[in-house]
């Protein structure tokens, strides 16, 4: 059942992301990019449900985490540039 949580979460920082694209607003890009990081987080706490219930390897869990890491950084940067 976490992996659904993770893919759900997961694959909404890039549909959040891509819909700050569009967005109406300065105001509305933010609000957009503020949630694909909410969103970001919540993938963090899957991975390490995921790991920690054994359900990805070491390997695996290693990998997402240093991707993720540079997602969380970039988002930040990005709301507090805007």
């Amino acid at each position: 059942m976490s992996k659904h949580f993770f893919l759900r979460s997961g694959t909404a920082v890039g549909v959040l992301v891509h819909e700050a694209e569009q967005a109406e607003s300065k105001t509305d890009f933010i609000h957009k990019i503020t949630i694909a990081l909410k969103e970001a987080n919540e993938t963090k706490y899957w991975i390490e449900l995921l790991f920690q219930s054994n359900c990805i390897d070491q390997t695996a869990h290693n990998s997402i985490k240093t991707d993720l890491t540079e997602i969380l950084k970039l988002l930040i940067s990005i709301i507090k540039n805007n």
